[in-house]
């Protein structure tokens, strides 16, 4: 056995079994690394990415669930509302919306309904799995870009509660979130889905 492609298996275990056999058949790049190697830099670099994005909505859940109670006592028990409570839980609502989407999106935990394709025979099922990332991916793409142009139209406007915050700085998470998720519909395309994934369906590597 050759130590070099038992080393690469064994840096790839995250990645699912069809992944590895059909990637293991692929040629190795001239004068780069073999696709074994490439596709598990790959899926490390969409961990990472995904444990940004769960953080990053995990802090925001945090926050606001430490400011709406301010808000709450500082009304009814200081007799003296706050003004910036809500509009404070409001922005990171749109933080936690769309970094959470992206986390969800990539471990399989997003709603979605599946009745119609788990009706259809295994290779239209396959197809539709296939089609309904690919919608995934193209509304991602669009929310990044429109989410781009509506940062730049909106970033010399102030908000009332925290006057030095752009108005395009709190739109900042739809296009980030945008394309974290079109990412992580390539790696599912490319090389399966993550480990992560609590469903058993997912796309095929190979037919074979």
């Amino acid at each position: 056995m050759n130590p070099t492609r038992a080393s690469d298996e064994a840096e790839l275990r995250p990645i699912t079994g069809a992944a590895i056999g059909h990637l293991a058949a692929l040629p190795a790049l001239p004068g780069g690394p073999p696709p074994l190697r490439m596709a598990s830099g790959l899926r490390l670099a969409m961990d990472a990415l995904y444990w940004f994005s769960a953080v990053i909505a995990c802090l925001a859940l945090v926050l606001i669930s430490v400011i709406i109670p301010w808000g709450v006592y500082t009304r009814y028990v200081l007799n003296s509302s706050a003004s910036w409570p809500e509009p404070a839980a409001i922005l990171l609502s749109i933080v936690l919306t769309f970094f959470g989407a992206a986390a969800c999106y990539r471990t399989g935990v997003h709603m979605r309904v599946t009745v119609l394709r788990n009706l259809l025979p295994p290779m239209w099922q396959q197809g539709m799995t296939i089609v309904a990332e690919l919608m995934v991916g193209a509304l991602s793409f669009f929310m990044a870009v429109r989410g781009i142009g509506l940062c730049e139209t909106t970033w010399n406007q102030s908000i009332d509660a925290f006057p030095s915050l752009a108005v395009g700085a709190t739109y900042l998470p739809i296009p980030i979130g945008g394309a974290l998720t079109v990412l992580f519909v390539l790696e599912r395309l490319l090389i399966g889905p993550p480990p992560q994934e609590s469903d058993a369906a997912h796309i095929p590597i190979s037919t074979d």
